[in-house]
């Protein structure tokens, strides 16, 4: 039975903000930040800095969430993190109180990456800016490094993953990937189930990819994870994913093409539960799913 909880905050969702395709990507840029919630968990962290760090193309701003007053997880845990809003929308700023929370519940340091956004700038230059914070915080973190991110930032945080097996590094302990966009066809069978009334719709996926992929549309290898080849050596993958998701199909898709190529994963499915559930903000089943990944990521 579909929580009450959940399908209250679905309805807010689904009737509160207008559909992107129908709008520019600035309008839909300024509709987000409209929405923004103010951040209520602040403590989580002991200490925040926000930094630039070299990139591909001019500086790229991070921003670094210490968990400790010593800094004691940096010896230990790292989690370089790429924001979801469909390659279009968001910031550091709109995933700033799920950063806080990451940190407090992996006792890991984690960074925050602001990568270049569409359509201003095509992939993969959001992969590229990543990969490049992810270089940086393996030199200036020792312990184990995992990438992460949740919607297109997981798609990033894959591309991430890629990249790093096929440049000779840096070694990653894991990737942790919150309903990943994977593949720019939005035609598995999620797609056409839950395409509409369940806040993501596909109509939404199409608009992103567009921007994303730019004029040309082509897809490279380091966008679309299932086109990609061979996923052997990856890291261990811990996968989230609500079965109400029009991208819930490409993820276990995913997971499976992971499993085959040897590589360990954590599945995660929600039966009751949509995209953006363990960002959106903390309600009942949202924590407890939030809880387990908490979990998860310590057992990487």
């Amino acid at each position: 039975m579909f929580d009450q909880e959940a399908a209250a905050l679905l309805r807010v969702l689904d009737e509160g903000f207008p559909p992107v395709e129908t709008m520019s990507p600035l309008a839909a840029r300024q509709a987000v930040q409209a929405r923004q919630a103010a951040v209520t968990n602040l403590d989580d962290v002991a200490s925040t800095d926000d930094l630039a760090v070299p990139g591909p193309a001019g500086p790229v701003r991070v921003r670094v969430y210490h968990p400790y007053a010593r800094d004691l997880a940096e010896r230990e845990t790292t989690i370089v993190f790429a924001h979801g809003g469909g390659f279009v929308l968001c910031s550091i700023e709109s995933h700033d109180g799920f950063c806080r929370a990451l940190a407090k519940g992996a006792g890991a340091t984690v960074v925050s990456v602001e990568y270049r956004l569409a359509p201003e700038h095509v992939a993969p230059a959001a992969v590229e800016d990543v990969y490049a914070a992810t270089r940086w915080a393996a030199q200036r973190f020792p312990g184990r490094l995992l990438v992460a991110g949740d919607s297109a930032g997981g798609n990033i945080a894959i591309g991430v993953a890629l990249a790093a097996a096929r440049r000779g590094g840096p070694a990653l302990h894991g990737q942790v990937l919150l309903y990943p966009v994977i593949d720019p066809g939005c035609d598995m069978p999620s797609h056409h189930s839950h395409g509409t009334g369940y806040f993501l719709t596909t109509a939404a996926m199409r608009w992103y990819w567009r921007h994303y992929l730019g004029d040309t549309g082509v897809v490279g290898d380091l966008v679309a994870p299932l086109r990609a080849g061979p996923l052997t050596g990856l890291p261990p993958a811990v996968i989230v994913v609500g079965q109400l998701d029009p991208l819930h199909s490409e993820v276990v898709a995913y997971a499976r093409a992971l499993a085959t190529a040897g590589v360990p994963v954590t599945l995660r499915e929600y039966p009751d539960l949509f995209h953006g559930f363990a960002t959106i903000g903390p309600f009942g089943p949202a924590a407890s799913a939030r809880s387990i990944l908490f979990g998860d990521i310590r057992a990487l």
